[in-house]
């Protein structure tokens, strides 16, 4: 599940940087080819990912004749990593979101990483289109994961070619008494840029233009512009005064249990949904998420799990070995796969696992029109506000005054 927060756990940072859990006595001055043989490799992952990581880890170590300690960093820790880097005190290896990299690397946090082009072939090519930030790859992709359209069939068969056709189905389920909510797409009183996404782009809309290069344009912010306002009407004519389709009583915290109780017929969620799915005994199906009628297709976000060398780290040079030469390895790949069900990145991994898992086949399907989430580090500046006139205007709210009000919000930020 997608949660994003800004706010900074000081405390959890600052315990972090005074526990000197990076390793070695080295001088964090010392340059990466100067480490010496011997020393200490530092992975910071979160919960799931250092459980599957310390195996690994330990076989790595004990090959390269170093130690290595993987450390899980539980809450917040793109906001953790930076702050301990700047304090000299953060891992070598950090794993987390692509949508990280443009921070990471204004922060001066990481180094690009040096894929060979046979390993780069290796790999999903819109991966690794994620993880490249102006020209360079900052990040060993593994993991991808985008939103699809997760139906219960026994309430509804066959997958809607169309939004309208959903919501036509949606409705005759409702007056038949056989469901309570046309669709489960979580929005809240605050909204929720992610998920609205989809839908925002096959009518039109865009957050940000693109350069000559292909890289997302700052200076190019298409929130307010005449193509995302008449996106915003299309999608509130399905909010609280037009269809109904979506409600801002549907929220992060009951999206799922919703239609895992067999009150909606159709969730609009992540791999991370099929495993409450699966406790409820629903049977369930996914496709991709419908567009509007006549639009384009729509496009969810492409979210990318990624391996990270820290700029800062004492041990460089062993940290570029991990994530190019053993974290592109099949058995890693798997055991990833295994600890957080997502398709895995590289080609072999994915080829062992779809087999016994026909999910994964499904989502990448889904995620084939999928763009990656921008990594630019203005992108944290829209989830709010883009956020906020989504559920104004679900609500019922115009949709020009809202989305105006956003991109002023949004540029006031960027222009600081």
């Amino acid at each position: 599940m997608r949660i994003r927060s800004g706010v900074v756990v000081a405390a959890l940072a600052l315990a972090l940087a005074a526990s000197g859990c990076s390793g070695g006595g080295d001088d964090p001055e010392t340059p990466a080819s100067a480490a010496p043989a011997g020393g200490k490799l530092v992975i910071w992952g979160d919960d799931k990912r250092a459980a599957a990581l310390k195996p690994f880890a330990e076989k790595f170590g004990q090959e390269n004749g170093v130690t290595v300690e993987v450390q899980a960093i539980s809450k917040d820790q793109q906001t953790t990593f930076v702050t301990a880097s700047q304090q000299g005190s953060g891992p070598d290896v950090m794993v987390g979101a692509h949508d990280w990299i443009g921070n990471l690397v204004q922060n001066g946090a990481i180094d690009p990483v040096q894929l060979t082009a046979e390993q780069q072939q290796s790999l999903a090519p819109n991966a690794v289109k994620a993880v490249t930030f102006n020209g360079q790859i900052y990040g060993v992709p593994y993991a991808t994961e985008n939103l699809a359209l997760i139906r219960n069939t026994k309430l509804a068969p066959a997958a809607p070619a169309t939004i309208e056709d959903l919501v036509a189905q949606a409705k005759k389920l409702k007056a038949d008494k056989k469901a309570s909510e046309l669709l489960c797409l979580q929005v809240g009183q605050n909204g929720d840029a992610y998920h609205a996404y989809p839908l925002f782009s096959s009518a039109g809309g865009y957050l940000f233009g693109t350069t000559a290069g292909g890289d997302y344009d700052k200076n190019d912010l298409g929130i307010a512009k005449p193509e995302s306002i008449a996106a915003f009407k299309k999608i509130q004519a399905l909010g609280e005064k037009g269809a109904g389709a979506l409600k801002r009583s549907i929220t992060v915290e009951n999206s799922i249990a919703t239609f895992t109780a067999g009150k909606c017929a159709y969730l609009v969620s992540g791999p991370w949904a099929i495993t409450d799915a699966k406790k409820a005994k629903i049977a369930y199906d996914i496709s991709p998420v419908p567009g509007f009628a006549g639009a384009k297709p729509a496009q969810p976000f492409l979210g990318v799990q990624s391996f990270y060398v820290a700029a800062k780290g004492k041990n460089k040079a062993l940290a570029q070995e991990f994530v190019t030469n053993y974290v592109t390895t099949p058995e890693l790949a798997v055991a990833l796969y295994q600890a957080e069900p997502r398709p895995p990145v590289l080609t072999a991994a994915y080829d062992q696992v779809k087999g016994t898992d026909p999910d994964l086949a499904k989502f990448v399907e889904a995620g084939r029109n999928a763009v990656p989430l921008p990594a630019i580090p203005e992108m944290a500046t829209v989830w709010d506000p883009f956020g906020k006139a989504e559920s104004a205007v679900i609500g019922g709210a115009d949709p020009k005054t809202a989305l105006t009000a956003a991109a002023k919000t949004i540029s006031g930020q960027i222009s600081q």
